[in-house]
């Protein structure tokens, strides 16, 4: 995969770059960037609500990618973000948060939505704040953004940026497997070893953090049994 396979379609205004990118999948031919300036109706993962501020980064890609490994472009969509931050700041303090974050000094500095398209299709919505973070109290978890960490850069450069790394990611996947980009995210994320609760619908989970396996599912221990996590939010106890 190259960058120049993408192509970028810009908008002003869309309800969701993840709707335009499903409306498009329907008669998809290659691999699409849907980009807006504005959403009115962004939608962050179980359904709630991703405040569009002005400044930040909307976009969704739309590419080909066997559904069943769809834990492999969770980790690889994560791990572009984190490296596309350090390319701008070698010295960021960035860290993963399982399934799906970059935390940036401690605060969540993104967000990603993976939506199943049409035929052999998915989408990846992410949402960079590159100049401004939510401040509601109604987050699950604190957030902050490129600029009020000391980074400065704009959401088209992001954008390109992004792009080549994830096409570099992509490219690792299909040319060496997983194996080396789990290794590279459990190596980089929050908590391992420490103790950690995990909210889902039915109730909460509790045990040690003990990474992520080949299928990029949380493995956590309770009474020396390792039990695999497959979705939830994840709050750190120490």
């Amino acid at each position: 995969m190259k960058f120049e396979d993408w192509q970028i379609l810009k908008f002003e205004t869309l309800d969701s770059t993840n709707d335009k990118a499903l409306e498009l999948s329907t008669d998809a031919s290659g691999c699409y960037v849907v980009t807006a300036k504005t959403q009115t109706a962004g939608r962050g993962r179980r359904g709630r609500i991703w405040q569009s501020l002005q400044g930040n980064l909307f976009f969704s890609l739309l590419l080909e990618f066997d559904m069943k490994n769809i834990g492999e472009l969770v980790i690889i969509s994560a791990i572009s973000l984190y490296q596309s931050v350090k390319q701008i700041n070698p010295c960021a303090d960035l860290l993963f948060k399982w399934p799906n974050d970059v935390l940036l000094n401690g605060a969540k500095v993104c967000g990603i939505l993976l939506e199943k398209a049409a035929e052999n299709y998915m989408i990846v919505g992410i949402g960079v704040n590159i100049e401004q973070s939510p401040k509601n109290n109604d987050l699950l978890y604190r957030a902050t953004s490129l600029k009020e960490e000391g980074i400065d850069i704009k959401s088209e450069e992001f954008l390109t940026l992004y792009l080549h790394t994830f096409c570099n990611n992509i490219n690792i996947l299909k040319n060496k497997g997983f194996e080396s980009l789990r290794l590279f995210w459990n190596k980089n994320a929050k908590g391992i070893g420490t103790k950690i609760e995990i909210h889902q619908e039915k109730g909460n989970l509790l045990g040690i953090f003990k990474g992520i396996n080949e299928k990029a599912e949380l493995l956590l221990e309770k009474n020396n049994e390792i039990s695999r996590v497959t979705f939830g939010d994840v709050f750190y106890k120490e």
